[in-house]
């Protein structure tokens, strides 16, 4: 077991790591890198220039938490070349910065073609026109006269704090995009998968419309999983293989850990002519103004849309010395298990972690100051961990939300569907070359934030290289020599994720951030 001996008071000096009295299962593994586990924080619905548009510059205007940048700190392809003041979107709409006080904000379209259309052509001229969406002046008063010129919005590090505090010390590439476009449960499905083809079961609650969801055998929108009790509408189920069955075939351990997971009400199976009742997911968690927030969306869990790695019924493992291994919760669990595992010597070498709704960053239903606290929150602790010497932690998001950003990736899937318009209508490209002969993938999507925070992530550094979503999969393949998942799957064409990385530098400094304002409160040199 784990000694338990953290203190988390992160203002004061005195800090100290748990002390490992057992070895840690997951080193055992064997591994390419001296990473032995890899961490997917995964959040919600931001453009890379929505977060990082003028990084490393920040307005800094009196009473806002300042930001100020080291020496010396790399430029990003960022909004900082003139494209403020002279934008494409314009007369219609020009970016402007949006400070603290309109944290929250509505939710932009985020639609597979809309996405394709607001593009242009890679002109990206339409936003305004096809990706906004105008904010309630009761709701989001300080929005409502942009209309639907609020999507080109963008926060800075007077906001975003933590997140460019995080660049300043470890790494971030300025060149990562969603593998398609689309929406949540599209980003969720190529992190997991990189295939959204292969729908072999759907079902239209006739609420939603399913053929929004589903183009062809290719799913595009955002329906509930098929292999899941707590649903709102539209379900799909998917075929095929996901990185957690790679891992499962070469016995490594790993889990998905999601806030609201655990049912307000379990599953009640058959008993004789009693038929079965589902679980429901009704359980609320707060924002930072108060409001609640159902915690649980099925939708942003890409596992749930297998057959081999659903937890359909939300079981709660048999003990804590099962997260990770193969079991009644099958590698899916409530959030707390994390931690639960993690201070118990019983961390997976792969984990993906799901904040609950208020805290995942979404518009609408979360912000980036919601979003700051959490992932701090995380962070922090995850460097007190005894296997932090060993740990990558990748913070990715799931899709643009529709924001302004300025970057057109390659395009290496094209698709010729009747939702499809990025090249013009039915097209993306030509369509011919498409992996596997699957349509509905067009792709490379929208440019979205990544970063690396690890002990050996370089630092203060910006990558440039061309990486999608899959390119955290191609990393966790290569480090536990697990394959490809193939058969159409994005992470046969996705590019190495290695260069943020300097694997000859073990680094022995933590980064502590205060958990309200984002700014460093610590860095200390721990064993």
């Amino acid at each position: 077991m784990v000694a338990l001996a953290m203190n988390l008071a992160i203002a004061g000096p005195a800090m100290t790591v748990a002390a490992q009295t057992v070895s840690d299962p997951a080193l055992h593994y064997k591994t390419a890198t001296p990473i032995k586990h890899v961490i997917v924080i995964f959040q919600e619905n931001e453009s890379f220039d929505h977060y990082f548009g003028t990084y490393p510059s920040a307005a800094n205007p009196p009473g806002e938490t300042p930001f100020i940048a080291a020496g010396g700190t790399p430029a990003v392809n960022g909004l900082n070349t003139g494209l403020v003041t002279k934008n494409p979107n314009a007369p219609t709409a020009s970016p402007f910065r949006l400070d603290p006080s309109q944290n929250y904000t509505c939710d932009q379209t985020h639609y597979y073609t809309p996405e394709q259309q607001a593009y242009d052509s890679g002109l990206m001229d339409m936003f305004p026109q096809f990706t906004g969406a105008a904010c309630s002046s009761t709701t989001y008063p300080s929005l409502s006269s942009y209309g639907t010129g609020v999507v080109m919005g963008y926060y800075d590090g007077n906001t975003v704090t933590a997140l460019w505090n995080y660049a300043q010390h470890f790494a971030i590439s300025d060149n990562f995009h969603g593998s398609t476009f689309g929406p949540s449960a599209v980003g969720a499905i190529n992190l997991a998968s990189g295939m959204t083809g292969g729908v072999n079961f759907s079902k239209d609650d006739s609420y939603h419309d399913l053929a929004s969801d589903v183009v062809g055998t290719t799913m595009v929108g955002d329906p509930d999983p098929w292999y899941e009790d707590c649903v709102s509408y539209d379900q799909v189920g998917l075929s095929g293989k996901n990185i957690g069955d790679l891992l499962n075939a070469k016995n490594i351990s790993w889990g998905w850990f999601q806030g609201g997971f655990t049912p307000s009400t379990p599953y009640v199976p058959a008993e004789g002519t009693t038929a079965a009742v589902p679980a429901t997911c009704t359980t609320t968690t707060n924002r930072l103004d108060g409001t609640p927030e159902t915690a649980y969306a099925g939708y942003h869990n890409p596992f749930q849309f297998y057959a081999s790695t659903n937890n359909q019924h939300h079981i709660p493992p048999s003990s804590v010395a099962e997260v990770g291994h193969n079991g009644p919760a099958n590698h899916i669990y409530d959030l707390s298990y994390f931690w639960q595992a993690a201070l118990t010597g019983n961390l997976p070498a792969v984990t993906f972690l799901k904040a609950a709704r208020a805290q995942d960053g979404h518009p609408a239903n979360s912000s980036p100051l919601d979003e700051q606290q959490w992932l701090t929150q995380t962070i922090n602790k995850l460097q007190l961990l005894p296997d932090w010497d060993e740990t990558a932690v990748f913070i990715a998001w799931d899709d643009s939300d529709g924001w302004y950003d300025h970057v057109m990736g390659p395009i290496m899937n094209q698709s010729a569907t009747s939702s499809d318009h990025l090249t013009a209508a039915g097209a993306c490209g030509t369509g011919s070359n498409s992996l596997a002969g699957i349509q509905g993938r067009c792709g490379y999507g929208p440019r979205l934030p990544l970063l690396l925070v690890s002990p050996y992530a370089r630092q203060n550094f910006v990558d440039g290289g061309v990486l999608d979503q899959t390119s955290i999969a191609r990393f966790i393949e290569d480090n536990w020599g697990l394959g490809r998942i193939g058969a159409g799957s994005f992470d046969t064409i996705a590019s190495d994720a290695s260069p943020m990385f300097d694997f000859t530098n073990l680094r022995h400094d933590r980064v502590f951030l205060n958990t309200s304002t984002g700014v460093v409160t610590a860095i200390q040199n721990l064993p």
